[in-house]
C-alpha cells in the first residue's frame, strides 16, 4: 500500500508539473499600445491595422495567446500620461509607443516592461537609447527621420513656389521634438533667406484659423505642416482648407494629406514602420532583449505632389520636381 501510495502521488506531481508547464507556456501574452493619435484618426487606424495584421502572420493573434490593449493619447501631454498610466497598471509584456511623447510618458508612468517605439525623431538625443546600434536598457524601435530633413521640406517649398520668403511652420510646442524641428528649419532658413514663424499646434481650431488668416496677409508666403503637431489631428483638413483658401503653398509630412487635397508630401512611410514593429514585438515576446535589437532608421523617403492644387495656387510644378516624385496626383 506504501509503494502504490507512493506511485500514485509521484505520478500525480509529475502531472501537476507537466500541467503548469503547458499553463504557462499557453499563458495569453499582453500586449499595450500607446498611439499618439486621436481614436478616430484614419492614420493611426491605419497604422494600429498593419501592426495587428502582421503580428497575426507571426502567429499572434488578438483575443487568442495575446490580447492587445490601445490608448490613444494625441500627442497631448496629459492625454499621454493619463494613457500610460492605464496601461502601465495592466502590466503589459511589451509596449509598442508611436512618439517621444508616448515613450517619455510611458517612462514617468514607471513602466519598466520593454518598449518598442515607432515615429521617434532622435531616441538618442532625447534619451531613450544609449546609442542606435546598442539601446541598452529596456526601448528600441523604428526611428522615422533625423532633424535636417527639416531642411528638406524647405527646401522643396522652394523649389515649387521660389518666390516664397515667409514660412509658417506649425508644430507642437509641448513636444521637444516641435522645438527642435523648429530650430533646424530656422538654421536651415537662414542661407535661402526665407524667415520661419511658429504657429501652436495646441490651440484651438478657431484660434489656428485666426494665426493662419493673420500669416496669410502677407505676400510670397508658405506653410509647413511638421509630424509632431499631431496633437491636432483633426485639424489637419482644416489646415489643408486654410492653405487652399489663402493659396499658401505647403509641404505635409503625411501622403494622405496630398491625396485630399494637399499640395506637397515628403517623408517616410509610417504605416510601414508599424508593421515592421511587429517584428521586434515578436522577437521580444519570444525571448530577445531590447537592449539587443538595433534601432533603425528610415530609408526610403516618398514625394508627393498634388497637380491640381499647384494648378490651383496658379504655381508651375518643375519638371525636375515631378520626376524626383513617387507620386504625382492629377
Amino acid at each position: 500500500m506504501r509503494r502504490r501510495a507512493f506511485i500514485t502521488l509521484l505520478g500525480g506531481a509529475i502531472i501537476g508539473s507537466v500541467a503548469a508547464r503547458a499553463q504557462q507556456s499557453d499563458a495569453v501574452r499582453r500586449i499595450g499600445v500607446l498611439m499618439n493619435r486621436a481614436a478616430d484618426d484614419p492614420q493611426g487606424q491605419a497604422r494600429l491595422a498593419v501592426f495587428q495584421q502582421r503580428l497575426q502572420q507571426l502567429g499572434w493573434t488578438d483575443g487568442g495567446n495575446v490580447r492587445i490593449d490601445t490608448r490613444w493619447g494625441a500627442d497631448d501631454v496629459e492625454g499621454e500620461r493619463k494613457s500610460a498610466a492605464e496601461l502601465v497598471a495592466l502590466k503589459p509584456d511589451v509596449v509598442l509607443a508611436s512618439g517621444t511623447l508616448s515613450v517619455t510618458a510611458l517612462q514617468h508612468a514607471g513602466g519598466a516592461f520593454p518598449i518598442v517605439f515607432v515615429g521617434v525623431t532622435d531616441p538618442v538625443g532625447a534619451g531613450l537609447v544609449d546609442s542606435l546600434a546598442r539601446p541598452g536598457g529596456n526601448i528600441t524601435g523604428f526611428m522615422i527621420y533625423e532633424y535636417n530633413l527639416s531642411g528638406k521640406w524647405l527646401e522643396l517649398l522652394k523649389q515649387i513656389a521660389p518666390s516664397i520668403t515667409r514660412v509658417a511652420v506649425i508644430r507642437n510646442p509641448e513636444n521637444p521634438v516641435g522645438v527642435a524641428v523648429f530650430s533646424a528649419l530656422r538654421a536651415a532658413a537662414q542661407p535661402l533667406r526665407v524667415d520661419v514663424t511658429p504657429i501652436d499646434s495646441r490651440l484651438k481650431a478657431d484660434e489656428i484659423e485666426r494665426a493662419v488668416t493673420a500669416f496669410a496677409r502677407s505676400p510670397n508666403t508658405g506653410l509647413i505642416l511638421t509630424p509632431n503637431a499631431a496633437a491636432m489631428p483633426a485639424h489637419y483638413s482644416l489646415v489643408v482648407k486654410l492653405a487652399a483658401r489663402y493659396k499658401l503653398p505647403a509641404v505635409y509630412p503625411f501622403s494622405e494629406m496630398v491625396i485630399n487635397g494637399g499640395l506637397m508630401s515628403y517623408g517616410p512611410d509610417v504605416v510601414d514602420q508599424s508593421r515592421r514593429a511587429a517584428e521586434y514585438v515578436d522577437r521580444i515576446l519570444k525571448g530577445e532583449k531590447p537592449s539587443e535589437l538595433p534601432v533603425q532608421q528610415a530609408t526610403k523617403f516618398e514625394l508627393r505632389i498634388n497637380l491640381k492644387t499647384a494648378k490651383a495656387l496658379g504655381l508651375e510644378v518643375p519638371n525636375t520636381l515631378i520626376g524626383l516624385a513617387d507620386e504625382v496626383i492629377e
